[in-house]
């Protein structure tokens, strides 16, 4: 199920939370250093990276689960946020660049169909970039951060999750390498911990960053199901109007 919007909020407003915003926001960069001119969507709870891109997209917007609430974003300015329902995206085909999924993968009991969607509303040429838990990592064994709730993936299980679902990866990233501490020393050696990480460690990072882009070329097989199996009206026979027999003349 998903996470509480007010729990979310609270914990990137943490000194753990803080620091994980920053390391993930440097991974996205590295995906996506120029965004100039590109509209974005952010969903589930994307808001804490997605600032970065304001004063550069188009446009950047945050779309937030019914399950999980609203919260008004940002602070300054008129809103960007909108509670949905992630199955069915109020936006019309193709008309999206760059989609953020943070927070969603572990967590929505739709996942399949969310997935439908956000392909649906896609651009072309445009690239979804799933956030999601590590397997591996330290960070899915703690529940003091959204990243110990919920399902967590491995590099294969992400990918063969969004193949199954049309889309194909593109470029991988990981991070989150410091220990989901709350020690004050620990926390301002994360820069420190991101570098040994990526070096000497890169299966344990935190979480798993993976673009993908629209695979257009191959059905899906739920597709494929949904044809073979549609119902066919069937023309009925009239029926037959019994013949009245001679009577008395």
């Amino acid at each position: 199920m998903w996470h509480d919007v007010v729990d979310l909020r609270d914990f990137y407003d943490t000194p753990l939370g803080q620091v994980t915003r920053r390391m993930l926001r440097r991974g996205i960069r590295e995906l996506w250093p120029n965004v100039r001119g590109r509209s974005i969507l952010g969903l589930g709870y994307a808001t804490p990276y997605l600032r970065q891109f304001k004063s550069e997209a188009e446009r950047v917007v945050a779309f937030m689960p019914a399950s999980q609430g609203v919260l008004h974003w940002p602070p300054e300015g008129p809103g960007a946020t909108t509670l949905v329902d992630e199955t069915e995206l109020p936006l019309p085909d193709l008309s999206v660049d760059l989609v953020i999924l943070v927070h969603g993968v572990e967590s929505s009991e739709y996942l399949r169909d969310m997935l439908r969607e956000v392909w649906r509303v896609l651009s072309g040429d445009g690239r979804l970039l799933v956030i999601a838990p590590n397997r591996r990592g330290i960070w899915a064994r703690f529940e003091r951060s959204p990243l110990g709730w919920g399902h967590p993936y491995s590099q294969n299980q992400i990918s063969r999750l969004l193949r199954d679902n049309m889309f194909t990866p593109t470029r991988r990233g990981r991070s989150l390498f410091v220990p989901p501490f709350r020690s004050r020393t620990v926390l301002r050696s994360a820069p420190a911990w991101e570098r040994i990480g990526r070096r000497w460690f890169p299966t344990f990072s935190g979480v798993l960053l993976v673009e993908a882009a629209k695979q257009l070329y191959a059905p899906s097989q739920h597709a494929e199901r949904r044809r073979l199996y549609r119902p066919r009206l069937v023309r009925l026979p009239r029926p037959v109007r019994p013949v009245a027999r001679g009577g008395g003349r």
